[in-house]
């Protein structure tokens, strides 16, 4: 659909951005700003892009005319004065070449507290390893126990025999996979977007009309080296729970994030891509394990899907972490999207 204006292209983005004057005064807004803020951008100008920050003066301070250079300033508090709404975001401000500045708002979560990516304990993956290592010796014997009924028995025996084989056989491709530390095949370049619409297609499949997925994605985040369908087994995963949850929203947000830290590993260039619900939330009694294989909070668990969820982020190099309380819940998914092929990761420290 052509554009009228320039005024139309910002309409279309869904990032909320903001023209600043030369003394930091809101002259123009989109209308993504306008929504997150929760007024009518209308209202949004003359106000000073300062009297939007709560508890900090980050934003007030980086407001000078000696600004050069883009600048960003993380997880900064805002709200429209007078509300007592505060919205959290990465902010991107820059200086515009025929004066004043640009102000671009990568809306974040509102929890406090270290970056949720970092803090998956390392020992984790050892203890996935170690249960997968002793599940596989009990199903070996439970497959040839019901191999030597089937030998004894009459049909209806042999039919129930083989029904059990049958499931030791699925149980045991699922133990390979959470043993697996390589993928099962080549990394080819992944666009994460059709990812995530064929995992839009199975939800809606799956939820019908009762669940409201939206869109939220970030259109500059490049192809990067992956496995297109264990990544969309792995958030078809956390799609699945979400909706299980009794979530009537659930929001799929990409981002790019430069000079990320993935565990010990800096990366200049990599996705940030969080599932947001507002379902019942994971319980306190589970917190600590959630991602251990077998727990389930629901009766009719397998208690898999997050683990392999795991499992297929550290195929990627990457890192799955989540916060919840009920009625918010994020998952946060962080991916390197260069690293180089025999192993040496990116940095950006020099």
């Amino acid at each position: 659909m052509p554009l009228d204006s320039p005024a139309d292209a910002l309409d279309e983005l869904v990032t909320p951005l903001l023209r600043l004057d030369a003394a930091g005064a809101i002259v123009e807004a989109n209308q993504a700003a306008g929504r997150w803020l929760g007024v009518g951008r209308r209202r949004l100008l003359g106000t000073p892009a300062a009297a939007l920050e709560r508890e900090t003066t980050a934003l007030a301070r980086a407001l000078q005319p000696s600004l050069e250079a883009s600048l960003r300033l993380r997880r900064v508090a805002l709200a429209f004065p007078g509300s007592d709404e505060l919205r959290f975001a990465d902010l991107w401000l820059a200086p515009r070449d025929a004066g004043g500045f640009w102000l671009e708002a990568h809306v974040v979560d509102e929890f406090p507290g270290e970056d949720p990516a970092q803090l998956l304990p390392s020992a984790l993956s050892a203890s996935l390893k170690g249960l997968a290592h002793e599940l596989r010796n009990p199903l070996a014997g439970i497959k040839g126990a019901a191999q030597l009924l089937a030998r004894r028995g009459d049909g209806d025996t042999r039919e129930l025999t083989g029904l059990i084989e049958a499931e030791v056989e699925r149980l045991a491709a699922l133990v390979d996979r959470l043993l697996s530390p390589a993928p099962p095949r080549a990394f080819e370049p992944v666009n994460i977007h059709a990812v995530l619409e064929r995992v839009l297609r199975l939800a809606e499949s799956d939820a019908g009309w009762a669940t409201r997925l939206v869109r939220d994605y970030d259109p500059s985040l490049p192809e990067f080296p992956g496995d297109a369908d264990r990544l969309t087994q792995a958030l078809w995963n956390l799609v699945r729970n979400a909706i299980e949850a009794g979530a009537g929203t659930v929001q799929l947000r990409t981002r790019v994030e430069h000079g990320a830290r993935i565990f010990d590993a800096a990366h200049a260039l990599a996705l940030r891509l969080e599932i947001v619900d507002d379902g019942h939330g994971i319980p306190p009694e589970l917190a600590e394990q959630v991602f251990l294989p077998l727990v389930s909070g629901r009766a009719d668990g397998t208690g898999l899907g997050l683990a392999l969820a795991q499992q297929v982020a550290r195929e990627h190099r990457g890192s799955l972490a989540y916060r919840s309380r009920p009625g918010h819940t994020v998952f946060t998914l962080l991916l390197p999207i260069q690293y180089e092929a025999h192993g040496e990761q990116e940095s950006v420290d020099g």
